[in-house]
C-alpha cells in the first residue's frame, strides 16, 4: 500500500494555486502525474500524493515543474477567488473513487480529443502538403510546357529562316542563269551582226571588183542560189528480219514456259512415231521435221503450178504425220485446219 506524503506546501492568489511537493528521494523518471479540473495525483512509489481541489483550475494551461527533489506546481483556478483549503475536507471514499472515475473518463475523452484533433491537423498537413504539389507539379508542368513552346517557336523561326534562305538562294540561281542566258543571247546577236557584217562588206567589194551590167548581177544572183539549195539525199535500202517464230499467235513472256514444253512434248512425239515407221528410217532428219515439210509443201503448190515434178510419197506420209503431232496444240491446229 503506497505511503501518503502530508509534508507539502502551498500558497494562493485569487488566480492562482503554487504547490510544492518534495519527491522524498525518488528518481523524477519514476514520477508520473495526473491533473484534472478536480483531482491532482502524482504518483512516485512508494509514495503517493492526492488532492480533491477546493474548486476547479484550468489543467490545459496549468504547469508543473521539476528541480531540486521537488515538484513545484502552478495551478491556475478558473475563477478568481481565494479558497479556504487546497483539498476539499468531509470527503468518503465514494465520492473519492466517484471523482477518480470522473477525471480519468475527463482525461480520456479529452485525449480522444487530442488524437482526433491531431488526425484532423495531420489530414489537413497532408491536403496542405498534397495541394502544395500539385501546384508545384503544376508550376513544372506549365514551367516545361512553356520551354516546348519557345521550343517549337523557335525551330518554327529557324524553319521559315531557312525556307527564306533558300528561296532567295533560288531566287538568286534564277537570276544569274538569267543574266547568263541574256549573256548568250547579246553574244550570239552580236556574233550574227558580225557575220551579217563580214557578209555585206563581201558582197560590197564582190560588187565593186565585178563588171558592171545585168548579166554579171544575174550570174551572182543565181550562184547564190544555187549555193543556198541543198544537195539531194542518196537513195538506200533498210532490211528487217524478224525473228522466227513457230506459233501463229504473238510471243508473251507468262506463256514462253508453256510453248517450250509443248514444242518439247512434239519434238518428242515426232521422235518416237519416226522410228516406229520402217518407211522413214532412209529419210534425213531435216525431212522429218514438219515445218521444212511444210515450207516443202508451200514449193510443190509453186512447182506444181509451173508443171514441176511433184514431192514422193514418203514425203506425204510425213507431212500426214506431222498434222496429226500439230493437232495437240489449238492454235497451231487451227493455223494447220486453215491452211
Amino acid at each position: 500500500m503506497p505511503l501518503q506524503v502530508s509534508d507539502y506546501s502551498w500558497q494562493q492568489t485569487k488566480t492562482a494555486v503554487f504547490l510544492s511537493l518534495p519527491l522524498k528521494g525518488v528518481c523524477v523518471r519514476d514520477t508520473d502525474v495526473f491533473c484534472t479540473e478536480n483531482y491532482l495525483k502524482v504518483n512516485f512509489p512508494p509514495f503517493l500524493f492526492e488532492a480533491f481541489l477546493y474548486a476547479p483550475i484550468d489543467d490545459e494551461s496549468s504547469k508543473a515543474k521539476i528541480g531540486n527533489d521537488t515538484i513545484v506546481f502552478t495551478l491556475y483556478k478558473k475563477e478568481a477567488a481565494m479558497w479556504e483549503t487546497l483539498s476539499v475536507t468531509g470527503v468518503d471514499k465514494e465520492m473519492m473513487q466517484r471523482i477518480r472515475e470522473k477525471s480519468i473518463l475527463q482525461a480520456q475523452e479529452r485525449a480522444k480529443e487530442a488524437t482526433e484533433a491531431k488526425a484532423a491537423a495531420k489530414r489537413e498537413d497532408q491536403k496542405y502538403a498534397l495541394s502544395v504539389m500539385m501546384k508545384i507539379e503544376e508550376e513544372e508542368r506549365k514551367k516545361i510546357e512553356d520551354m516546348k513552346e519557345n521550343e517549337r517557336i523557335k525551330a518554327t523561326k529557324e524553319l521559315e529562316a531557312w525556307k527564306e534562305y533558300q528561296r532567295k538562294a533560288e531566287e538568286q540561281k534564277k537570276i544569274q542563269r538569267e543574266e547568263k542566258l541574256c549573256q548568250k543571247e547579246k553574244q550570239i546577236k552580236e556574233e550574227r551582226k558580225k557575220i551579217k557584217y563580214k557578209s555585206l562588206t563581201r558582197n560590197l567589194a564582190s560588187r565593186n571588183l565585178a563588171p558592171k551590167g545585168r548579166n554579171s548581177e544575174n550570174i551572182f544572183t543565181e550562184k547564190l542560189k544555187e549555193d543556198s539549195i541543198p544537195a539531194p539525199r542518196s537513195v538506200g535500202s533498210i532490211k528487217i528480219n524478224f525473228t522466227p517464230r513457230v506459233f501463229p499467235t504473238a510471243l508473251r513472256e507468262s506463256q514462253v514456259a508453256e510453248e517450250e514444253e509443248w514444242l518439247h512434248k512434239q519434238a518428242e512425239a515426232r521422235r518416237a512415231m519416226n522410228t516406229d515407221i520402217a518407211e522413214l528410217c532412209d529419210l534425213k532428219e531435216e525431212e522429218k521435221n514438219p515445218e521444212w515439210l511444210k515450207d516443202k509443201g508451200k514449193n510443190s503448190v509453186l512447182l506444181r503450178a509451173l508443171n514441176v515434178r511433184p514431192l514422193s510419197p514418203s514425203y506425204a506420209i510425213i507431212s500426214l504425220v506431222t498434222c496429226t503431232c500439230t493437232s495437240r496444240w489449238p492454235e497451231a491446229s487451227e493455223e494447220s485446219q486453215k491452211k
